[in-house]
């Protein structure tokens, strides 16, 4: 028997700050909101592991959930939730 597949926080871009376009817009001219809640990723060029806060934000009336973090200094990593 299969089991079901789960989904995973997935990297989905490395960006700098304040210039990072996610679904399809620069995420940094967004308001953020904490859900109070952190995902834990891996950075997908050295494997490091971090826990980033999950945030949640209104694009075109819809919500979106994304997980986001510094990797270093003005770089950010931001993740998706997906199979």
């Amino acid at each position: 028997m299969k089991s079901p597949k789960m989904k995973t926080w997935q990297h989905e871009i490395t960006g700098f700050d304040g210039n990072t376009i996610l679904f399809g817009v620069n995420i940094f001219d967004y308001k953020w909101k904490s859900t109070h809640k952190f995902a834990q990723v891996c950075d997908p060029l050295y494997g490091q592991e971090y826990k980033f806060p999950i945030y949640t934000v209104i694009i075109d009336g819809q919500e979106q959930e994304f997980a986001a973090g510094e990797f270093s200094n003005c770089v950010w990593g931001f993740y998706l939730l997906k199979y």
